[in-house]
């Protein structure tokens, strides 16, 4: 049997899973210094940093207990999602930046544009518009297409009905289809999609 230091994530991740608590330490040590390091090189604030840091692995031993990792790459990549969404957090908080969550009301697409564009901002909004892309890819094909007419191509909803061949009221079912599941993705996922 390999020592734990030999160990790859995988395997550390799936021993801890199975109730050996000790090889966490080694995961925490073996990403500590880069994890750390970049924190700490987007919010400049030690404090901020080590408290950002210590909430990541909170997170991730929280996800782990509770059983809902899905092994989608690499853990180290895992990892510094959740420690780049904890800063994309800690930024909304420092900047007292409006929260809005997509709903029936409100669209996530139409706050894009709203905010003044300091450097977090920007690096919010990166990060939103890629992971939203990401998720628009998912969706069913008939989905996808009402929602890059209407937010990307900015048609109405009576264009997009006549370019698609469909009624109204199923282009307006299909937009809102979408939203949900995107929705839905990104909370699986714990994407953050709004500023």
């Amino acid at each position: 049997m390999k020592t734990i230091d030999k160990r790859s994530d995988y395997e550390l991740v799936q021993a801890y899973v199975s109730g050996e608590k000790k090889v966490f330490d080694t995961l925490v040590r073996r990403h500590q210094q880069k994890l750390y390091n970049y924190i700490n090189s987007v919010v400049k604030d030690k404090d901020a940093a080590d408290d950002i840091f210590q909430d990541t692995f909170i997170k991730v031993v929280n996800v782990l207990r509770g059983g809902t990792y899905r092994e989608e790459g690499k853990f180290l990549q895992w990892i510094m999602r959740i420690a780049h969404n904890l800063i994309i957090d800690y930024f909304r908080k420092e900047q007292k930046i409006k929260y809005v969550r997509s709903n029936d009301e409100v669209d996530v697409f139409d706050m894009l544009g709203n905010f003044e564009d300091s450097q977090e901002t920007r690096l919010i909004k990166k990060q939103i518009d890629r992971d939203l892309r990401n998720l628009v890819k998912q969706l069913p094909e008939e989905q996808r297409r009402v929602l890059i007419m209407r937010h990307y191509a900015d048609m109405s909803f009576k264009e997009i009905a006549e370019r698609t061949g469909v009624s109204i009221n199923t282009a307006l079912g299909r937009m809102r289809y979408a939203l949900l599941n995107i929705r839905k993705m990104a909370e699986e996922k714990s994407l953050i999609l709004s500023i």
